[in-house]
This record gives C-alpha cells, sequence and structure tokens, in this order.
C-alpha cells in the first residue's frame, strides 16, 4: 500500500484536483483508502448508484458507455467523480484491463473534507465545470 505521501504525489497528477495545493491533497489522500482490484474486475457499473469515486494510482482501465468503449485510462485518472456530488446513477461502466490499485473516496468523507474547506469546494467546483465545458466543446464544438 502506498504512504499518504505518495498518494498525495499520485493526486497531484489528477486533474480532478489540480487546483488544490500540497496540504489539501494531503487532507483528500487522507479520506480516501486505497484498495486492489484484478484485471476484468468491475469497478463502476452504469446504471446503479453511486457513493464513491476512484483514482487509479496504478494499472489500466477502460470506460464503456452503453457497451461501447469510450476511453481508457492509466494512473492519474479518475473516475465516478460525480458520485461524489449527488446520489445518482453512474453514467459509465469502467472495468479493470490489468490489476489496479486504487484510492477510492467515498461521498461521506469527502463532503466532510469540503465541509471543512470551503476553499478547496471551490476549487473542485471550478475544476468540474472546466471539465464540463471541455466535453461540451468536444462534442457540439
Amino acid at each position: 500500500m502506498a504512504s499518504k505521501s505518495s498518494k498525495t504525489d499520485h493526486l497531484k497528477g489528477v486533474s480532478f484536483f489540480e487546483g488544490c495545493n500540497r496540504k489539501e491533497l494531503q487532507t483528500i489522500a487522507k479520506a480516501g483508502d486505497e484498495i486492489k482490484m484484478t484485471a476484468g474486475t468491475i469497478i463502476v457499473d452504469q446504471g446503479q448508484m453511486g457513493r464513491e469515486a476512484f483514482v487509479v494510482l496504478d494499472g489500466e482501465v477502460t470506460v464503456k458507455r452503453n457497451g461501447r468503449k469510450i476511453v481508457s485510462l492509466g494512473p492519474g485518472a479518475v473516475v465516478g467523480e460525480l458520485s461524489l456530488l449527488d446520489h445518482g446513477p453512474r453514467t459509465a461502466t469502467v472495468v479493470c484491463d490489468t490489476d489496479c490499485e486504487l484510492l477510492v473516496i467515498d461521498q461521506r468523507h469527502f463532503r466532510s473534507v469540503l465541509e471543512k474547506s470551503p476553499t478547496m469546494a471551490h476549487k473542485l467546483l471550478a475544476s468540474l465545470a472546466g471539465r464540463i465545458r471541455s466535453f461540451d466543446r468536444q462534442y457540439y464544438g
């Protein structure tokens, strides 16, 4: 298992957390648990209710929507992040292509972190808005 500083270093490379400083990343790292999943394991299943997000620390995953491959992702990717904000259904299925090490952050712990640091909440909302704008430009021009 990775040390707290190693988890923090991984989070530095995650675009969702790009506006966070080292102390904020350490707080997020403490709120998460490192888990291992084997190749072929479904991390999130489209349509199921989500309550956590996953940061890929090591390994490769594939994101599928309606059974169609969207993208392959590796270390530094985050999946399921919308579930940190709501209890809505998963928008895609994510499967481990290889054995993976993941940092799982559940909604309850994440909200606790944000309640203690409104500044971090603003940074993450700005990051999420930027991602939505990027996807909008990518798909709609």
